[in-house]
């Protein structure tokens, strides 16, 4: 059954003034992970409409703790609106996406927007800061001219983008976007594509859809793979380090309602072959590397 099937019809006999995302204000909440927290936890949820382009149903939704008159901007996934998969079990995408941000904030690079697992209109959902993109951030994604990426770029492919004329896909050479690819290489991230990643206007830069993660087969697909092959760096061995001896501890308890026991078994197997190997993965032969649409 549809994902609009399995969900009321939202009521228009009283239309609710729809408030706007103030980057600012978004960007300023999403870097207070114990505020944006405890408002997503505990704070009133108004749905205010459906994101008629998401894959599964989401809402644009603001939460108030009753202090604040207008509230904060929120994204609100109900898990009765996911649609099911044929490689994951159903109904699991809101806590895949909720243990995503308990491992990226684990690292410490504050890669994923706070994120929590509550009821909500709809039912238990996933509900996540809203972060608004800055429309003046420099690009992380571009199609250039031959075959070989500009200085300051990560070559992803060729891309058609007319028939018979291609241009090169790549990736902005970004100590950030390196980060959120270690991450993604311990999420099991299977879903990686450009709309995903968002710089907020105090120039953070997160990662968001984290629904097909933690998967105990790998399922890598993502646009970042410029580093593929190439040693990681001091940081990211470092923070690998921490987060595998916290799997061990007080984060592999948090992920315990979340996910499955073979779930964060693999997520720790992941941990150690990176820091053994030392480097980034390199693309696997047995599954698409890249995902379809890239953006």
């Amino acid at each position: 059954m549809p994902a609009s099937e399995r969900l009321p019809t939202l009521s228009a006999a009283e239309p609710v003034a729809v408030p706007e995302a103030d980057p600012a204000a978004c960007a300023a909440l999403a870097a207070d992970p114990t505020r944006a927290l405890a408002l997503l936890r505990d704070g009133e949820l108004t749905v205010h409409g459906r994101i008629t382009d998401a894959s599964n149903a989401a809402f644009y939704c603001s939460v108030s703790d009753g202090a604040d008159d207008a509230g904060a901007i929120c994204v609100y996934k109900p898990v009765r609106g996911e649609r099911p998969l044929w490689d994951f079990p159903d109904g699991t995408l809101a806590r895949r996406e909720t243990a995503a941000y308990l491992v990226a904030a684990a690292t410490g690079w504050g890669l994923v927007p706070p994120t929590v697992l509550r009821e909500g209109p709809f039912g238990l959902g996933m509900c996540q800061t809203w972060v608004e993109p800055d429309p003046e951030a420099p690009e992380l994604l571009s199609l250039q001219p031959g075959e070989e990426a500009a200085p300051g770029w990560h070559a992803i492919g060729l891309a058609e983008i007319e028939p018979g004329r291609t241009a090169l896909f790549v990736h902005a050479d970004d100590e950030r976007l390196r980060r959120l690819a270690v991450l993604d290489a311990v999420l099991n991230n299977g879903d990686r594509k450009g709309g995903h990643l968002l710089t907020a206007a105090d120039g953070r830069l997160y990662g968001i859809d984290h629904g097909v993660t933690f998967a105990v087969p790998g399922k890598l697909r993502t646009l970042l793979w410029g580093w593929a092959g190439e040693p990681l760096t001091s940081e990211a061995a470092e923070v690998l380090g921490r987060l595998r001896a916290d799997l061990d501890g007080a984060l592999g308890a948090a992920l315990a309602p979340l996910l499955t026991p073979q779930e964060i078994a693999a997520t720790a197997a992941r941990v150690d072959h990176l820091l053994k190997d030392g480097h980034h993965p390199l693309p696997s032969a047995d599954w698409p590397a890249v995902p379809w649409p890239p953006i």
